[in-house]
């Protein structure tokens, strides 16, 4: 707090010096302010996300399916198993090499509640090293000229 004390004089000689408290707390409100509705402007936002078109990478020589079925059963490579007998079956198709990638497919109809049913059970498992697999981005055709070599605008 500025402030100065009366010399005596009678006459108060002008403070010109700058109160700068209640500009601080100011900015303190605001900032608090800020901070509390920043998260609340990004949480219920509809989002249509884009497909990935994104370089294929390489494929390894012996790449590990997982599969979601339609019908919510699980195939490891060509082989349909029970969701109980998951750990062994990867255990034994990897001979227990945790850090192998397992590659997840699932049918598009199938709930995203069940895709992550099973990347729990992969993680309880111990395979964190999950990547999904898709369909990827056909090219979008390139119109070829006409025959004369014009190009013709309406």
């Amino acid at each position: 707090m500025a402030g100065r004390l009366d010399d005596g004089s009678g006459d108060l000689a002008e403070n010109h010096e700058i109160n700068v408290t209640p500009f601080i707390d100011v900015m303190l409100v605001l900032l608090i302010i800020f901070m509390v509705a920043a998260p609340l402007s990004t949480v219920d936002v509809p989002v249509d996300l884009p497909v990935a078109s994104a370089k294929p990478q390489p494929r390894p020589n012996k790449p590990l399916f997982l599969t979601v079925k339609s019908d919510l059963s699980l195939a490891l490579g060509n082989d349909t198993i029970a969701s109980t007998q998951l750990a062994g079956a990867l255990d034994s198709a990897t001979s227990s090499d945790r850090e192998q990638r397992v590659f997840l497919r699932a049918d598009k109809t199938v709930p995203y509640g069940e895709v992550m049913r099973v990347m729990n059970l992969l993680r309880a498992a111990g395979y964190l090293k999950v990547a999904m697999v898709g369909l990827e981005e056909a090219p979008a055709p390139v119109a070829a000229p006409p025959a004369g070599g014009a190009v013709s605008t309406p």
